[in-house]
């Protein structure tokens, strides 16, 4: 038997590959599925079955391509209803793959078609649990995202709990849990880095699994503190319900060659949204007029589908030689498939060709210290989350969180210079990019961000550890 993780760090996703004696089964696979064909090509194994955990929101599976590919039959819960052909297992059915079984255990709560597999040995032992979405390293799922549901999330949370202590918890101390997530996704609240653990261990840490836990106590807790989702998790959802566009034809027309001229005219005719995928720096020392900034190197995917509402919207980007199918893939992963084409040559080419290009200043921390002892009322503006921004500030900044910050744009004036900081600094030159785009022409990108700053002497709050703060 041989069980392997492939965890995507950018997605913060764990798909699963279980293979035995010479037949293999698929959870919860990403859209580009060829991974997964030459693992199983390696091993000499026939792909059975691809199994899911539930219709996700926050990327877009692969089980329809790879079913065709493989010849997979797509196993989901009972509950689910797919309007492709798929295999609805019944709760406690057993699955066998060449020497190991898989038993489907409906676990509804995060949605109501949730179902969690038990692996089991080729001695018939209890090996590891694939929770999806339903139990996380340090956390559970969030119970307000299943799509259309006339549940509230606190039944939804009662269905969890319900879950977890009849199907989950009554299992043995050494069963591995491999989820669906880690830390960075927004499928949970707090998970831990940890990709997967004990089931022991997490009865020990995991605040949701404590023995002595009433229903109303887990609800409370499972509901607090959330934060709206996503846009694009329901269309996400819709996706994965309904099928999609084969990969390989998203990748065929996202990675067509754009002249400048061509790409300029691209832009004219169809309204694409133009995303530039470089570094920030590389953005700040020159760019196409009205482009937006989410650097392929950090949070990509998931920064496109917080700051890019319709998954239709034609895009067409500008990339690092060499990075052209990376950003198409990543873009797919999260349903965005309306990639028209590249920019040939990047930067250089379009400035060869004569065309127009802007800058956006970025100082060193440093540097902003002292224009803040200069200047007698500085405009700053944090994009950080409002948990980070109460943790510590700057004094007298205003914080616009990057993910809301279109809600914001009557507050920040136009007519003086605006400081735009961040963390890091890959947030903050997004942001700038954004409100650049919207005809902010004073903006000034502070490198390296609250961690820079903090270095320097700028007056900040007194900080509050954020494990304090509810």
């Amino acid at each position: 038997m041989k069980v392997e993780q492939i965890y995507t760090g950018c997605l913060a996703q764990g798909a699963y590959y279980i293979e035995s004696d010479g037949e293999a089964a698929i959870i919860d696979p990403l859209r580009e599925i060829k991974p997964y064909l030459e693992k199983a090509q390696q091993d000499g194994a026939q792909i059975k079955y691809v199994l899911e955990t539930h219709f996700h929101a926050d990327f877009v599976s692969g089980h329809v391509d790879l079913a065709k590919a493989s010849g997979a039959k797509i196993v989901f819960g009972a509950a689910a209803q797919p309007t492709f052909e798929a295999y609805l297992a019944q709760d406690g059915e057993e699955l066998h793959v060449g020497k190991v079984t898989i038993i489907v255990l409906h676990t509804p709560g995060h949605t109501m078609e949730s179902v969690t597999y038990l692996l089991k040995d080729e001695q018939g032992q209890d090996y590891a649990l694939f929770t999806g979405d339903t139990l996380f390293i340090g956390d559970v799922g969030r119970p307000d995202l299943a799509a259309k549901s006339d549940l509230t999330q606190e039944q939804l949370a009662g269905y969890l709990y319900d879950s977890l202590r009849t199907k989950i918890m009554p299992l043995a101390d050494d069963v591995l849990v491999y989820p669906a997530h880690g830390a960075g996704s927004a499928c949970g609240k707090n998970m831990s880095k940890e990709t997967f653990d004990s089931l022991g261990h997490q009865k020990q840490t995991n605040y949701a699994l404590r023995a002595n836990m009433t229903k109303e106590e887990f609800i409370k807790e499972a509901t607090d503190g959330l934060l709206p989702p996503p846009g694009y998790f329901p269309l996400n959802v819709q996706l994965n319900k309904q099928g999609y566009s084969s990969i390989d034809h998203v990748l065929n027309q996202g990675l067509r060659a754009l002249s400048p001229n061509a790409f300029e005219t691209m832009v004219n005719e169809t309204g694409a949204l133009v995303l530039d995928t470089r570094k920030a720096a590389d953005f700040s020392e020159g760019h196409v007029p009205n482009a937006i900034n989410i650097g392929i190197d950090g949070s990509f995917a998931p920064w496109v589908g917080e700051l890019i509402p319709d998954i239709q919207q034609p895009i067409v980007f500008i990339s690092d030689a060499g990075r052209e199918e990376e950003v198409v893939t990543r873009l797919a992963r999260v349903g965005y498939d309306n990639t028209l084409g590249y920019l040939e040559g990047g930067l250089a080419a379009w400035q060869q060709a004569g065309k127009e290009t802007e800058t956006l200043p970025s100082i060193s921390a440093h540097e902003f210290a002292q224009r803040l002892k200069e200047e007698p009322q500085p405009v700053v503006v944090d994009v950080r989350k409002p948990s980070e921004f109460t943790a510590e500030h700057v004094e007298g900044a205003l914080n616009f969180p990057l993910s809301s910050l279109n809600q914001h744009l009557a507050q920040i004036p136009k007519e003086q210079p605006v400081y735009v900081h961040c963390a890091g600094g890959y947030r903050s030159m997004v942001a700038a990019s954004i409100l650049k785009a919207r005809g902010f022409d004073n903006l000034i990108d502070v490198v390296g961000g609250f961690k820079a700053i903090s270095e320097t002497s700028v007056p900040r709050t007194a900080f509050v550890c954020p494990s304090t703060l509810k």
